[in-house]
């Protein structure tokens, strides 16, 4: 376990997972959505692997999301089992494959990048999964799993894309992935949003009731394995009624959790706004599979930009907080940053709905809100992730 004298001669961006990785996401989601939108289509290598609507599915997922997962894991396996997680030139070495896979990813050969790429999540898992082992933590085995079932759908993302199997959806790996990150937000935040309402205002009354969850779970289950088996299964309204079913359960299951009680604390408060993008992804879900006249892109993109993005900017902020000895509390930069990325999603998710000559403009608002969001959480949070906790405390303490 490394202390606070080993702290003070190292490079304190290198001593604990979060701090690289959180910076890498978060600069990722400025940049990388910009270049997709506005960029004239030579700015691409002239024989790029991934380019276009198949490279911005891949990396808003494998790329950003598979960042922000891996910092909060590393960090949360030290803290769950009190052993060492990659630091150091390790640690720099496992940030370093993921860059890597990002600008092969863009510019190919294809067989670099796939190797490349779908080496960087086993690494992850691997990293997470000997901590949890070695200290018997078997309550969250599970949670360590997940990396490697993502590293799973990212090589049938690239195995797709390549040829040798079709998915039976336009970039089906990378949406099946967005079926997986919605089972992981709603196992974690069932476990974060009710204890940080219950810790942080007494009178609050978050509850669960087992029936709700095993239906909201039951739900998304359906749809993660619905996605690969659709050619094997029947078609009809069955579906629709799934994601529906699903939706009601959602928003049953975030007011079961008292969301009113955290309205004085945008820390708290950015949660449970989070967490309704994902009933309204299975609402706009439901509308798509009945054929009315919404796109599939508004559901997924209510699931990736708002429920995936907007959980991910409240964990990165909090977590960065406490783990660095900060206040967990918000001020006007985290306010800005949190709308500023949820009225990006509105955008993006509404705005094609609206339809007419307003949609163009949009999606551009859409863009420079939400990666506008990620750029000012950089700016602002550039220092709280490159120097030593101000406690002085060991790097592991959160």
């Amino acid at each position: 376990m490394t202390d606070v004298r080993t702290q003070g001669r190292s490079v304190a961006l290198l001593t604990i997972g979060f701090r690289p990785f959180y910076l890498l996401a978060g600069g990722f989601a400025a940049v990388g959505v910009p270049i997709w939108h506005f960029a004239p289509g030579d700015v691409w290598p002239a024989e790029p692997y991934l380019a276009g609507g198949a490279w911005h599915a891949h990396e808003m997922v494998f790329g950003f999301a598979a960042a922000v997962l891996t910092g909060f894991l590393l960090t949360a396996a030290r803290a769950w089992t009190g052993l060492a997680t990659p630091a150091g030139w390790r640690l720099a070495a496992l940030a370093g494959l993921w860059v890597a896979g990002r600008v092969l990813v863009a510019t190919g050969p294809a067989v670099p990048a796939i190797v490349v790429d779908c080496l960087f999540l086993p690494c992850v898992a691997l990293a997470v999964a000997l901590p949890v082992v070695r200290a018997r933590n078997w309550r969250n085995l599970p949670v360590a799993a997940v990396p490697a079932l993502l590293g799973a759908t990212n090589l049938l993302f690239h195995l797709d894309h390549a040829g040798p199997i079709a998915l039976a959806r336009a970039h089906g790996g990378a949406l099946l992935a967005l079926d997986l990150f919605a089972l992981l937000i709603a196992l974690m935040a069932g476990r974060v949003i009710p204890a940080f309402t219950a810790n942080a205002v007494p009178e609050a009354r978050p509850r669960r009731n087992v029936y709700v969850e095993c239906v909201a779970f039951g739900a998304l289950a359906v749809l993660l394995v619905a996605g690969p088996l659709a050619p094997w299964l029947p078609g009809g309204p069955w579906l629709v009624a799934v994601a529906a079913i699903g939706a009601v359960a959602h928003v049953v299951r975030l007011w079961l959790w008292d969301p009113a009680a955290t309205r004085g604390e945008p820390l708290l408060w950015v949660l449970p706004l989070s967490y309704a993008w994902l009933p309204a992804a299975l609402v706009l879900r439901a509308l798509w599979l009945a054929d009315a006249d919404v796109p599939q892109a508004a559901a997924f993109h209510a699931l990736g930009a708002g429920a995936i993005g907007g959980l991910m900017l409240a964990m990165m902020t909090r977590s960065a907080l406490g783990h660095t000895g900060r206040a967990l509390a918000a001020g006007p930069v985290e306010v800005t940053v949190y709308a500023s990325v949820h009225l990006g999603a509105a955008l993006r998710v509404f705005g094609p709905l609206a339809g007419g000559a307003a949609e163009p403009h949009a999606f551009a608002a859409s863009t420079v809100l939400w990666s506008g969001g990620f750029a000012l959480f950089c700016a602002a949070y550039w220092p709280v992730l490159t120097r030593p906790r101000i406690d002085e405390a060991p790097v592991s303490n959160p």
